[in-house]
């Protein structure tokens, strides 16, 4: 996949900062669940299928035994962003911005993003929340990336959160495991809950043009216009009556529409790509960490050739990405932020690397994309990994 611009530009704004990712955090809750533990509760599924999914272990909020909470998406996200903001030195009431994903907030009011913005003892702080799921990781990066960078803002927060377990043990809790639908166990197989946080602060007045490098670059599209969604979560809106919601078999429901993302995923994914390296000016090969968490699964990587993306591109894009699938599971908003503090904890991102950020979400097959060069170095000593 050949690049058809130019190198991405510097900046000339003479005012503009430079910003710079000072460290992340993340939160898993519980125990890690294993699928010999899914097995009991809900049935096996086929060992090709288990290959395929590439998920082996996952945390929920929820008990899968009792559907017990234990957890939530506001204390995960408070968790990581604690955890972030220790590794970075800094105290809370230093965050003037806090911008946070999610498609599981505790509650449709007030904004998860708030009750953060609470537990971390903040009277005061911009709050914006995305509404949205892998995808809104990035967006939040790069929105508050772009706050710091004009002077809105000194230090910002960015978290991506997910409790996704409340909706898959309706699927089988007080029932016959070996009664669970196969579409079912799939479903309940591949998500995970989880928070990952990032901590972006602002240099001076004028330090982008005193730093140099070139700019980061976004690009964020839906391709789903004309498409019905690849997953969606039913249930607990405003679009039927409340009482008639109430009659279903599960108030909320989560679906998916397994051969149109399978088939239409991969497309989505390559378009992103293919916008990210022209609008950089990169190669593929030039990327050092591709932080894509679902990129080794083979449902979904085994398309890529046929959507449009090159054997070297390909081969180039297995060595450099970044992800951590196969231990935490598809966690939505939190994929991305949990990746990438995987990746930064193990070493896959190091300082002076050109980290790009590639999200696909399945609702309505959106994309989004961030480049940025990596800063922060992680020292064992300063660091106190997460359990």
């Amino acid at each position: 996949m050949t690049s058809t611009t130019a190198r991405p530009s510097l900046h000339t704004d003479p005012t503009a900062r430079h910003v710079s990712v000072l460290s992340t955090g993340a939160d898993l809750p519980g125990d890690p669940i294993d699928n010999a533990t899914l097995e009991r509760v809900c049935g096996p599924l086929p060992e090709d299928v288990l290959q395929g999914i590439e998920v082996q272990r996952r945390h929920w909020v929820a008990d899968p035994f009792t559907g017990e909470h234990r957890s939530g998406t506001a204390v995960m996200a408070t968790n990581a962003a604690r955890q972030a903001l220790d590794r970075a030195g800094l105290a809370a009431d230093e965050v003037d911005l806090l911008v946070m994903s999610t498609a599981s907030p505790d509650n449709p009011l007030p904004a998860a993003g708030t009750l953060v913005q609470e537990r971390l003892g903040l009277e005061r702080c911009a709050v914006m929340e995305f509404r949205a799921g892998c995808v809104g990781a990035v967006q939040a990066m790069d929105t508050a990336r772009r706050l710091l960078e004009d002077g809105t803002y000194r230090t910002a927060l960015v978290i991506g959160a997910e409790s996704i377990s409340p909706l898959l043990t309706p699927f089988y809790l007080g029932g016959d495991p070996g009664k669970v639908r196969m579409r079912d166990r799939l479903t309940v197989y591949t998500f995970g809950d989880g928070a990952g946080a990032a901590v972006l602060r602002a240099g001076e007045e004028g330090s982008a043009i005193e730093r140099g490098g070139p700019r980061p670059v976004f690009a964020t599209q839906c391709l789903g216009g004309k498409r019905k969604p690849g997953m969606a979560v039913v249930g607990g809106g405003t679009d039927t009556p409340l009482a008639e919601q109430q009659r279903r078999k599960r108030l909320m429901d989560i679906r998916l529409d397994i051969p149109g993302t399978a088939s239409f995923g991969p497309k989505v994914f390559v378009t992103g790509l293919r916008d990210m390296l022209n609008r950089s000016g990169l190669a593929m090969n030039e990327i050092d960490a591709c932080v894509l968490p679902e990129g080794n699964a083979e449902y979904f990587s085994k398309e890529f050739e046929e959507a449009g993306l090159g054997a070297d591109d390909h081969a180039s894009l297995q060595k450099n990405i970044v992800e951590n699938l196969d231990v935490v599971g598809a966690t939505g908003s939190a994929a991305v932020p949990l990746a990438l503090d995987d990746g930064w904890r193990r070493g896959r991102v190091r300082p002076g690397d050109t980290v790009m950020l590639l999200a696909i979400e399945a609702s309505r097959y959106l994309y989004a994309g961030l480049t940025l060069t990596w800063e922060a170095e992680w020292s064992e000593v300063r660091h106190i990994s997460p359990s």
